[in-house]
């Protein structure tokens, strides 16, 4: 009896688009959070300080779930948990549409987008990496080019919103789409190509593929020297990476820039992110991975430096789009990285463990930014501290391992 004929459309496409879809709608309202900062502030009286503790809040748990979705994942189906994100997220925003207290929006806002975050991120992005080999980079690139496409869409169709309906109105307009977009992605995740007789790229699946897609277990793979780089990497590259996401609209703000225009930088850094996920994730397929993942954390330090400098909003504008350059290429290499070097076994585990100390660092960064700014009335100290914690992570990048020779070594891992 004849194989049945392979589908025209590789179906870890349609899982990339899933990803993307989960992502749009999670990360897009995540951060559009500075497009209701100022309408928040006036209407608790609240300090910087005590408004970014919501952002910290949420973005804490984007990650510091990661580790316990990304093993649900690998044990349930991403689908099932991912979903399960997207309608916790859609409640906490229906809540925060009703809080009359500022402590409200943090269990509301911080906690409900935090939790939906977290439960879907990392199994939405776990999933593609099984679907794919030789262009994981630039198929995990275009997945959290949702990422991108949600900043640049989202947060100036919140300060829209907020603009001419209010901010509580605003928030249950999103929670709508939130459960259209980011709900009818997770049930399209798939994390067991296998399961269609496929191997990563569209292969039949057979022996040696099947061992590839296996990797190393989530015990083996916390012990090694590259987890633990990655996992210091990304710890400290958290504290750089979200404090724009809070502060750089307000910034502006203090430079004489409008609403609408503070707003904007958020989607410039969003615009900045999907080139930086589809150029710098087709580029390290090609030339390396993990010396494209040193290039683009050094870069975000260098900008950040040049961003406790700035003193034009146009200096800003610049800042918003080389920066989301260079962080959608790390956050399309840091997964992709994972798998490399610990195949796909427990790739939603070994992902979120990578990933929890961002939690930290997101808890930390723009909470004390913004006590800062209360304190000294000026971003400069922080946002500098910042790109020093940047460049130790650089520096750290340097010392991972070529992951195929470290591949080798750990007995066919990726």
């Amino acid at each position: 009896m004849p194989p049945p004929p392979r589908p025209r459309i590789f179906h870890g496409w349609i899982v990339v688009g899933a990803a993307f879809a989960v992502m749009f709608a999670g990360f897009g309202v995540g951060y559009s959070f500075g497009a209701f900062f100022t309408e928040l502030e006036r209407e608790f009286a609240a300090r910087r300080g005590d408004l970014a503790i919501v952002f910290a809040i949420s973005g804490a748990l984007y990650f510091g779930l990661g580790l316990a979705s990304g093993a649900a994942a690998d044990r349930w189906g991403p689908r099932r948990v991912a979903f399960l994100g997207m309608a916790i997220m859609t409640v906490g925003l229906v809540l925060a549409s009703r809080a009359d207290a500022l402590w409200q929006i943090y269990l509301a806002s911080g906690l409900g987008i935090g939790i939906g975050v977290g439960f879907s991120y990392v199994p939405s992005l776990g999933a593609v990496q099984p679907w794919f080999q030789r262009r994981r980079a630039f198929a995990s690139g275009i997945a959290i080019a949702g990422i991108g496409a949600g900043t640049l869409v989202i947060p100036p169709t919140a300060a829209w919103l907020v603009d001419g309906l209010g901010w509580r109105t605003s928030y249950l307009v999103l929670a709508a789409g939130t459960l259209v977009v980011g709900g009818g992605g997770a049930l399209l995740l798939d994390s067991r190509p296998q399961r269609r007789g496929l191997a990563p790229d569209g292969l039949p699946a057979g022996p040696q593929a099947a061992q590839r897609a296996t990797g190393v277990d989530f015990r083996t793979a916390v012990r090694s020297q590259p987890f633990r780089l990655l996992a210091l990497a990304a710890f400290l590259t958290s504290f750089g990476i979200f404090t724009p996401f809070v502060h750089l609209a307000p910034a502006a703000v203090d430079l004489g820039a409008t609403a609408p225009m503070a707003a904007a930088l958020l989607g410039i850094i969003g615009a900045g992110s999907i080139l930086g996920r589809f150029v710098i994730g087709s580029a390290a397929d090609r030339f390396g991975r993990r010396q494209a993942l040193i290039g683009v954390v050094a870069a975000q330090a260098a900008l950040l430096l040049f961003w406790s400098l700035a003193d034009r909003y146009w200096m800003l504008a610049a800042f918003a789009g080389a920066f989301g350059v260079s962080y959608g290429g790390y956050v399309a290499l840091m997964p992709t990285l994972c798998a490399d070097f610990f195949g796909a076994r427990a790739i939603g585990a070994v992902m979120g463990a990578v990933f929890s100390g961002i939690s930290v660092g997101c808890l930390l960064g723009p909470p004390i930014a913004g006590f800062a700014f209360d304190a000294t009335g000026s971003y400069a100290w922080p946002v500098a501290g910042c790109a020093l914690l940047t460049a130790v992570a650089a520096a750290a990048s340097l010392r991972l391992p070529d992951p195929d020779r470290w591949t080798d070594r750990a007995g066919g891992a990726g």
